[in-house]
């Protein structure tokens, strides 16, 4: 236990892949709802974080958990932690988006 070094404790946001076009990066949107300082009416707040996915697993619509980390770049100060819950993946196949062709006269 003497050698072991303890880290502290990081922060953590949970929030849904917005983007994942980037390679090793994605970009998580954070969303909390806050009451308003003066009208106390509750907004809904969202900041978007870049984030270093080393391999690729996470996609659009995806719900992660993100835990910060030391600078990788100049926007990337987070890692994926892990994903939480999968986004609902549509397969459609190619013949049935085949419409029957109507001509106009």
């Amino acid at each position: 236990m003497a050698g072991e070094k303890t880290k502290g404790n990081k922060n953590e946001k949970v929030g849904q892949v917005v983007s994942a076009k980037m390679q090793k990066t994605i970009v998580v949107e954070v969303t909390r709802r806050v009451p308003h300082p003066l009208y106390k009416r509750i907004v809904t707040k969202r900041k978007r974080f870049y984030v270093h996915d080393e391999n690729r697993t996470a996609k659009v619509g995806d719900v992660v958990r993100i835990v910060e980390c030391r600078p990788l770049s100049r926007l990337k100060r987070w890692e994926l932690g892990e994903v939480v819950r999968r986004a609902v993946q549509v397969g459609v196949e190619p013949s049935a988006l085949d419409l029957p062709v109507t001509e106009k006269a």
